[in-house]
């Protein structure tokens, strides 16, 4: 076997002052100084790569705000059962989201950490015994609320957020997303799927009622979608599969009803890991025709704090 080599002596070198870097000192983090405040902190990330479009995002909502443009906020369960709630009501009441969309696990963390005080129970000892999601309480109230809102003509995250407000109990109360729409007048949807939800395992289960309730309020989502035309931003929160899905759909709906608009406005994931559908589906395909697309990976209960806490500084 004869090898052959590169003669090195051959290469082509160049000065470095004829070379355009990509960093350089302007960009770099810098430790901290006497200014200890919440603005200080984000001033002090390096301006490259995620530290730089965590600024963009805050930009974008503060911006979205100020020009009362849409800012509408998609929720998986994971960010309600880690307890984030309290932050979305603080944009809540600060009048920056303009509508909420829950998946199916985010509206019953919610539910029962606003009525009972508690959520999240441990799944493998409750799959062992066939007791996993068999809470009286939790299915037999929510359904109810469901099969009410199905009967009046209202939506599924209405129904909910109407039965939590008549509560005269709610040991959790302050930290329900559901509750806090209502009280500030803030459209809010849930997106069920039979069967994947635990409510879906009780007696008192009305699929007649979930479809009927679920349906309107993805008509209800499609009808706000528009708001994001030109200055609006959408967040997905943690939904890996059901919201990136239902957006997408949405957005096709809005499209097709309102001559291909929205465009030209910001979308951003924001999880822990990178998943197929929230990236093709709420970031790239749907900014395609305009706008921004940013994807922020890390845990929910460090990296959602500091985009909340930013717009807040920001406004």
């Amino acid at each position: 076997m004869r090898y052959r080599e590169a003669d090195l002596t051959r290469v082509t070198t160049k000065p470095i002052g004829d070379r355009q870097n990509k960093v350089d000192p302007r960009l770099l983090a810098s430790p901290p100084q006497d200014d200890r405040s919440f603005t200080a902190f984000l001033d002090s990330l390096p301006h490259v790569l995620a530290a730089e479009d965590l600024r963009r995002v805050i930009k974008a909502v503060a911006r979205a705000r100020q020009t009362r443009r849409g800012v509408i906020l998609l929720i998986g369960g994971h960010v309600v059962k880690v307890g984030l709630g309290p932050l979305v009501r603080a944009w809540v009441e600060r009048g920056i989201v303009t509508h909420i969309a829950l998946n199916g696990a985010a509206a019953i963390h919610d539910f029962e950490l606003a009525a009972y005080g508690g959520t999240s129970e441990d799944v493998e000892s409750g799959l062992a015994d066939g007791s996993f999601g068999m809470a009286e309480e939790t299915g037999a109230e929510m359904n109810a609320a469901i099969s009410s809102a199905a009967q009046a003509g209202q939506g599924l995250g209405e129904g909910l957020a109407r039965a939590l407000s008549t509560r005269r109990h709610l040991p959790g109360g302050s930290a329900s997303i559901l509750l806090a729409a209502h009280q500030h007048d803030v459209p809010v949807t849930v997106h069920p799927a039979i069967g994947a939800e635990i409510i879906h395992q009780h007696p008192s289960a009305d699929g007649a009622a979930v479809g009927a309730t679920g349906q309107r309020d993805f008509r209800r989502l499609a009808g706000s979608i528009p708001d994001l035309d030109h200055g609006g931003v959408v967040l997905n929160w943690g939904s890996a599969v059901m919201m990136p899905e239902v957006f997408l759909k949405a957005l096709t709906v809005a499209r097709n009803t309102g001559a291909g608009r929205p465009t030209h406005f910001v979308a951003a994931d924001f999880d822990m890991q990178r998943h197929y559908r929230p990236r093709v589906n709420v970031v790239q395909r749907p900014t395609q025709a305009g706008g921004s697309g940013f994807l922020l990976t890390g845990h929910h209960e460090l990296l959602i704090p500091l985009l909340v806490w930013g717009v807040l500084e920001k406004l």
